[in-house]
């Protein structure tokens, strides 16, 4: 078995995991976790270990799939439907086309709040491996997920 082969078996849950938590939708999940594979393989010789594999992979599948849905976007005419401003964004999480309008919001924010937030809600990661791959302290992860959070409420409320 050669070292790229391990590194699949150990971490294709995980990813797929995370893109299954981004997409909620299997076929979707399968397609962009064989793309993360396929990227990481081509690209191994950027990993500076900087970050944990797992994590290096999950940040190569989100990118992947918000391209995805990047892509998907032009095709999509339907208007998204009105929701209730009040709901806390992990309530809004569980329903798909609430979801949706949450990436579409998500999308609109800037780095690090977009990063961080997705990181931490759909990675869930913790702020102390936020903050590593970061190369910042936990109070800057905390409280940099924190004004994502209010921003996208924010947003969400224009809507």
């Amino acid at each position: 078995m050669t070292e790229f082969e391990s590194i699949y078996n150990q971490y294709f849950r995980e990813v797929y995991s995370f893109v299954l938590l981004l997409s909620r939708n299997d076929r979707i999940a399968e397609e962009i976790t064989q793309e993360t594979f396929f990227k990481a393989l081509k690209n191994i010789d950027k990993f500076e270990g900087k970050c944990k594999l797992n994590v290096w992979l999950c940040q190569i599948a989100k990118n992947t799939y918000f391209t995805y849905l990047d892509k998907q976007k032009r095709f999509d005419t339907g208007d998204i439907p009105e929701q209730s401003s009040e709901k806390s964004i992990e309530e809004m999480i569980v329903k798909k086309e609430e979801t949706l309008r949450l990436h579409r919001v998500l999308h609109r924010l800037e780095e690090p709040h977009k990063e961080v937030f997705t990181l931490r809600i759909f990675g869930e990661l913790s702020f102390k491996e936020i903050s590593e791959l970061f190369e910042k302290t936990e109070s800057w992860a905390r409280v940099t997920f924190h004004r994502a959070k209010r921003k996208i409420q924010d947003l969400l409320k224009e809507e």
